[in-house]
């Protein structure tokens, strides 16, 4: 009964009635765990700090990585009307000292939200899914320095932010076991983000009706900009979130 009521509730706020689709027992679901081997590229903004180089590596990202946690799960009713939703997240810190004494401690979270609704054509063994969605993210960065002449100082940016976007999500078998996958979305347009997009190609392979790794290549693009550039509080975000993604996938249904 709850896991109905919030299929519906989800629906309902992607613009699907209730009539549309009618909460019965024709529901198929699939959960997924995955890691991410993730790269950041881009610049970034804080106050008057304009246009700096945002190049962080995966060994960098490992060698600092205080929590992460990847999560993705995907509910079709037999009608061709779905929802997904996606989740990943990381928190890194790093500290240090300087030559001349004084130290710097910098601690950084990235979460990505994705909640998506979709429509399914199924053309044989092959699918081709309309997706439609909002994309939350959600970027926290704590810098506090003490100097040896001079005062201390903390800066502390909270950002989080919507955007919308529209795609799609092509699946079709290559043998018995193996399907490949490309899915791709647009959005921004100015409502929050000034741009944001999103590629994806992989392979699926299933080694029963029930259990799928699912291996595939990922990039997460965006252009964001909040304030005045130049001034305190100013904050820009122009960058590409990439890496290779290894997940399994368990399918069941309702």
């Amino acid at each position: 009964m709850f896991v109905k009521k919030l299929m519906s509730s989800f629906l309902l706020v992607g613009g699907i009635t209730a009539s549309n689709v009618a909460l019965s027992d024709e529901w198929s679901f699939e959960i997924e765990p995955y890691a991410m081997g993730t790269t950041i590229d881009g610049d970034s903004s804080m106050g008057r700090a304009n246009d700096t180089d945002l190049e962080v590596n995966f060994d960098t990202i490992l060698e600092n990585l205080d929590l992460a946690g990847m999560f993705h799960a995907e509910a079709f009713h037999s009608s061709g009307w779905g929802m997904a939703i996606d989740y990943g997240f990381m928190e890194l810190s790093k500290d240090g000292s300087g030559p001349r004494g004084g130290f710097a401690d910098l601690e950084l979270r990235q979460g990505v939200l994705q909640l998506e609704g979709m429509y399914r054509n199924t053309f044989d063994q092959s699918s081709l899914d309309y997706i439609g969605g909002i994309r939350w993210w959600d970027n926290d960065i704590d810098l506090t320095t003490d100097l040896v002449n001079g005062p201390g100082q903390k800066t502390k940016i909270n950002e989080d932010w919507f955007d919308v976007f529209v795609g799609a999500r092509w699946k079709a078998p290559i043998n018995d076991k193996l399907k490949y996958m490309v899915r791709g979305d647009l959005g921004g347009l100015g409502l929050e983000a000034d741009f944001t997009a999103s590629l994806a190609a992989g392979v699926l392979y299933s080694f029963n009706d029930d259990w799928v790794l699912d291996v595939q290549y990922k990039a997460t693009m965006v252009d964001y900009e909040d304030g005045t550039k130049g001034e305190i509080g100013y904050f820009a975000y122009d960058t590409v979130t990439h890496g290779p993604i290894l997940g399994i996938i368990y399918n069941f249904e309702n």
